[in-house]
């Protein structure tokens, strides 16, 4: 699933597999594991960060060998990333 820094300020994420931290308005791809993490799921109630979109299948299967020290980092698409639209 990718994520946004919703906040005008750098958000830390302390999760289980790794931490983060991410610059406003920043993207970032997570795992399947990682999306049912506490410390993700509180900043996502506080709306410090936003999910964007489904991670498609080749991207959850680079970001796991990210993960394995087995492939390089991975950059937001941005022809396939576009904010959701705001209500």
């Amino acid at each position: 699933m990718w994520i946004k820094n919703s906040h005008t300020k750098p958000v830390d994420i302390e999760m289980a597999t790794r931490k983060v931290q991410l610059a406003p308005g920043e993207k970032l791809l997570l795992s399947a594991e990682e999306v049912r993490d506490s410390a993700l799921r509180a900043k996502l109630q506080v709306r410090a960060v936003s999910i964007v979109r489904p991670s498609t299948d080749e991207e959850e299967e680079a970001l796991t060998l990210f993960l394995r020290g087995e492939g390089p980092p991975l950059s937001p698409p941005a022809d396939r990333l576009q904010d959701a639209p705001e209500d």
